[in-house]
């Protein structure tokens, strides 16, 4: 079987549509069509089926696809074993991340891949929901996502995850703020302050539900932002309260928000890298991995005291 149409079978499997696989790889939708069709005929089993106006995958299509990943696996980890002979980690790696993430990481660990021959890396910021950073793989090289401690949010879905760090959520108050003066505080401590909480869907929404659980009471939400800068900006006029990332929050606003841990509750985030597991073969791909994975490791020793 032509390694190329496999390729298309796989791309339909994780898009789902002719006209976004098309989109995808540069071709028409009908050149899309077409290829399945003569994979089909090379297989010798029916691939794909209708459904409404569109195309899904039998379970041969599913099957075939699932051993297309196998081989663009095993093709990258050829020419990544041929680069590392010639010690070239060269090519361009894209690279997706939610804007916190790359605030910490990627100034530090790009200005240290700069002096890498040949790697181009291209960065773009997100901010998605935690259903949809598995999808931006299809798209980018390197996803940098996030998630609760606990929460298998990317199980299942074949892709290659690397750990980078973990980060405490604290809990941001206003300096002039009653509770501002604790070493820490507690679920009851705060259950009854106006909250600035985050869209639904985002991963530290779980955290304002436990506490709820543990002080017995329903938080009052009054605001809901995604971007941290705004977050804090309402914090500091005494608008509210809320779950902030301990590493990269306070920079805008010195000496008007303060940082206290949340005592009895599971409050950190897991910060990793997702990848397409032929991606992660990728001798550049890795190489950028690892210089976001010393990038974290420098973050984390920075906060930790000593």
């Amino acid at each position: 079987m032509d390694v190329q149409r496999l390729e298309l079978l796989r791309e339909l499997a994780e898009r789902h549509t002719v006209t976004a696989v098309a989109r995808a790889t540069h071709r028409t939708p009908s050149a899309v069509s077409q290829q399945l069709k003569v994979l089909e005929r090379e297989a010798g089993l029916p691939l794909t089926e209708r459904n409404g106006r569109g195309l899904v995958l039998t379970s041969a299509g599913r099957a075939l696809a699932r051993s297309a990943t196998d081989v663009a696996v095993a093709l990258e980890r050829a020419n990544a074993l041929w680069d590392e002979f010639r010690n070239l980690a060269t090519g361009e790696v894209s690279v997706v991340t939610f804007p916190t993430a790359g605030q910490m990481l990627l100034p530090g660990a790009l200005a240290e891949l700069s002096e890498t021959p040949g790697l181009i890396v291209t960065c773009t910021d997100l901010d998605p929901e935690l259903s949809d950073f598995p999808a931006l793989t299809a798209e980018f090289d390197i996803v940098l996502a996030h998630t609760m401690r606990g929460e298998p949010a990317w199980g299942g879905r074949g892709l290659s995850v690397v750990p980078l760090m973990t980060e405490p959520l604290d809990v941001g108050l206003p300096a002039d703020h009653r509770l501002a003066a604790r070493a820490s505080v507690s679920a009851s401590d705060v259950a009854g302050e106006p909250w600035i909480g985050v869209p639904e869907g985002y991963p530290f929404e779980r955290i304002l539900h436990e506490i709820e659980q543990q002080s017995g009471a329903r938080l009052t939400v009054t605001q809901r932002f995604a971007d941290l800068r705004l977050v804090e900006s309402f914090i500091t006029a005494g608008l509210g309260i809320a779950l902030v990332p301990r590493y990269t929050s306070g920079g805008g606003q010195p000496g008007r928000l303060v940082l206290k841990p949340l005592r009895g509750v599971d409050s950190e985030r897991q910060i990793v890298a997702l990848m397409r597991p032929d991606r992660a073969e990728r001798l550049a791909v890795r190489t950028v991995v690892e210089a976001l994975r010393l990038q974290a490791a420098r973050v984390q020793s920075k906060h930790t005291p000593r």
